[in-house]
């Protein structure tokens, strides 16, 4: 995938649709381009964020770790991301993601990240609102799961 291609991803996703073409450009061509093969992790519940994964091709499912063993909260495929509530918080890992099928994904680096935000009040913003959704929409799925365990 060429960087204008990447770029024009980065441009659909909600994250980053407020962006200016110069920052995407360069958080597209700062990110690293990465690929699992199914089964392999992207990340692990427990360690520590550094990163998050844009899903350029493949699926992801992302599976809370507890003592009853897993439980799948979701599965994200192209034009998704994960790992992202990283790139705002310090902290661990919540949950655990791998790859169901081949994958290949975008990395972008906390570093990074935090720079071009810093310099871009909307999209600051934007990336709150955004994981505030996500975080919602998660709490329900958790709560959709407890249901069904107690049924």
């Amino acid at each position: 995938m060429l960087l204008c291609e990447e770029v024009q991803l980065l441009k659909k996703l909600p994250y980053f649709a407020d962006l200016d073409g110069c920052k995407l450009k360069l958080l597209a061509f700062a990110s690293e381009r990465v690929s699992y093969e199914p089964g392999q992790k992207l990340f692990k519940q427990g360690d520590g964020g550094d990163s998050a994964y844009v899903i350029l091709s493949g699926t992801v499912e992302t599976v809370l770790e507890t003592p009853a063993g897993q439980t799948k909260i979701r599965e994200n495929g192209v034009n998704s991301v994960v790992g992202e509530i990283c790139l705002l918080c310090e902290g661990e890992r919540t949950n655990t993601a791998k790859a169901l099928t081949h994958v290949e994904a975008l990395k972008i680096n906390k570093d990074c990240f935090s720079r071009i935000i810093h310099d871009s009040p909307n999209m600051t913003m934007r990336v709150t609102r955004t994981l505030a959704e996500r975080l919602r929409h998660t709490a329900d799925e958790l709560d959709t799961v407890k249901a069904h365990q107690f049924v």
